[in-house]
């Protein structure tokens, strides 16, 4: 499927997205939809695959974007995409100024509702900052995907 100027692979599609009958009223959703996110120059994407994996094997409906993707362009994917949340991996150093850009961005577009959560190489000094400006949460390296899978389904009670 292409967006823009760039592909995405889709782990599953079966979607029984949201949307607003004639009355105005919003219908319920399905499965959990998750887009995972490479934002920056991180060219090493091995972790962002096996979450991707562990959320579909899981029963969620998982986009991945690929590597080297901007935060705009994530943005854009997920609104198209109608995601529930963006989770985004960085090996980079930046995650103090993407993951932040992808709040922000969200906000601006107006779809400030979809939940962002990150995760990768970063310090536990950072977590506190990152969680200050919007992330919902953030998994450092070595955590089980079971703990991302728990979470999202705390985060989107009742959905599959």
């Amino acid at each position: 499927m292409a967006v823009g100027n760039f592909s995405l692979q889709v782990f599953q599609v079966s979607t029984q997205a949201a949307y607003k009958g004639y009355s105005g009223l919003l219908m319920t959703k399905g499965k959990i939809r998750v887009l995972i996110g490479k934002p920056g120059l991180d060219g090493h994407d091995r972790g962002a695959k096996v979450v991707a994996r562990a959320l579909r094997d899981a029963g969620m409906e998982v986009v991945y974007t690929g590597l080297h993707r901007s935060p705009e362009e994530i943005v854009e994917t997920a609104i198209q995409e109608d995601v529930d949340a963006i989770g985004l991996s960085i090996l980079s150093g930046a995650h103090l100024t993407l993951l932040p850009k992808v709040v922000q961005i969200l906000k601006d577009q107006g779809a400030e509702d979809i939940l962002v959560f990150g995760g990768g190489v970063m310090p536990d000094e950072d977590r506190d900052a990152l969680l200050a400006k919007g992330i919902k949460e953030v998994f450092m390296p070595g955590g089980a995907t079971q703990r991302t899978i728990e979470f999202l389904r705390r985060e989107f009670p009742n959905r599959g």
